[in-house]
């Protein structure tokens, strides 16, 4: 009797544990991701979770225990604060899209994961298959903490009508600032309000110098180095053609002014027909690269959308799982040219010349050298707050190159407290 009633107490044991295991087993692991609705990068887009959805879908297939879940409709000039909200409560999601200019404060604020060892750990993850200027936007202070989902580099606009009623030729991508100041003299005509250039900065001139305006580490500012001097010298030089007049976006887009820094989105999205004439219908227009400068080459500054992982998610290695499938599968990536106007951050994808397609001046060969060469800001700490200093000292210094001396050992200071 007692035999039997102790196989019996075994039984119930193990028939409970097999309920709870299996009760267990069909519970869902529930991944939130944040997401934005819209375009980042201003441009037409009404398939903004076409992209999301997809992966979403491809994940979920791989992972049948888990549910993705994210909030739509959450406008992107709204999507910080409802992200830095989420946050303040603990209830931030386990991943997250970073735009470019939240990812300094979600890293060193500790908001962020860092994904070094997910990326050295997971076999399927390739660093080399990225551009590496794309994979460094996630960097802060030598560590990953977010990977690259889409990238827009900068690019000049050229106002063709008005250079050929000048008789000039469309700019090759080798120009140099030479050829760029000499163009905009030739157009600058101050009695019928035409110019050379919008919106062109000395930070522009910067990159194309070869410069930095920060060391990589962060802990010294360059702003007295000769060749920040000349970028900064440039971009006064062509201010100075205008005779004090401040040209504005309106010059350009009534097809007043020669050229115009813009990024590269705009071009993918407006350079085909009909877009083009309902964007800017008065003026001929095509892009170029940036000029260089006598010591760099003609590359720009290079924004990219990041894809990061919350610091406090009990689901870590699962949001690691679908940040690289966002970020690296071909099949996702490929999408960016059907429903985005970003180029990839995978080289295969973005080399890809048959989905890249693009028109006029840019042919699918030239993205290799603009997005190996592109520049991404040093990411740092203070970076935000050391690069208001240096516009300060640069917008007050005027032609004062010792005050620019000044600035930088002020700023060194601040970055070594």
């Amino acid at each position: 009797m007692k035999r039997r009633l102790g196989i019996a107490a075994l039984a119930a044991v193990l028939l409970a544990g097999g309920l709870l295991w299996g009760l267990e087993a069909r519970r869902e692991s529930v991944l939130t991701v944040g997401v934005y609705a819209g375009s980042y990068w201003q441009t037409p887009n009404g398939d903004c979770y076409q992209i999301p959805d997809d992966a979403i879908a491809l994940f979920q297939e791989r992972r049948p225990g888990v549910r993705v879940e994210y909030v739509s409709g959450i406008p992107t000039d709204a999507y910080s604060e409802w992200l830095a909200g989420r946050i303040l409560k603990g209830t931030e999601p386990d991943l997250c899209f970073v735009l470019p200019e939240d990812f300094n404060l979600l890293a060193s604020s500790g908001a962020l994961s860092e994904l070094d060892g997910f990326m050295a750990s997971d076999a399927e993850f390739d660093a080399a298959a990225y551009y590496e200027p794309c994979l460094r936007a996630g960097r802060l202070g030598g560590k990953q903490y977010a990977l690259p989902q889409e990238s827009v580099p900068t690019i000049m606009f050229v106002n063709k009508t008005l250079l050929e009623s000048r008789g000039i030729p469309l700019p090759d991508n080798r120009w140099t600032w030479e050829d760029f100041y000499d163009i905009c003299a030739r157009v600058t005509d101050l009695d019928s309000r035409t110019f050379g250039v919008y919106d062109y900065t000395w930070q522009n001139a910067l990159y194309a110098n070869g410069a930095s305006l920060f060391s990589e580490d962060g802990t010294a500012c360059c702003l007295a180095d000769e060749r920040v001097q000349a970028a900064v010298r440039f971009a006064k030089s062509l201010t100075d053609l205008n005779g004090g007049y401040t040209v504005t976006a309106r010059d350009f887009d009534l097809g007043r002014v020669a050229f115009r820094p813009f990024l590269f989105s705009e071009y993918r999205a407006y350079q085909p027909y009909p877009w083009r004439v309902r964007k800017y219908s008065g003026f001929e227009w095509d892009c170029v690269c940036m000029p260089a400068g006598p010591d760099g080459d003609n590359v720009s500054e290079l924004r990219t959308m990041l894809l990061g992982v919350s610091a406090r998610s009990e689901h870590q290695d699962l949001a690691c799982e679908l940040a690289r499938l966002l970020s690296a599968d071909d099949a996702v990536q490929s999408e960016l040219y059907a429903y985005s106007h970003g180029i990839s951050p995978v080289r295969r994808v973005a080399e890809n010349a048959r989905d890249l397609d693009l028109p006029g001046s840019f042919p699918a060969e030239l993205i290799r050298e603009i997005m190996s060469t592109a520049v991404t800001a040093p990411r740092f700490e203070r970076s935000d707050q050391a690069m208001m200093m240096a516009e300060s000292a640069v917008a007050e210094a005027g032609d004062q190159e010792q005050r620019m001396l000044i600035a930088q050992r002020e700023i060194n200071v601040f970055l070594n407290q």
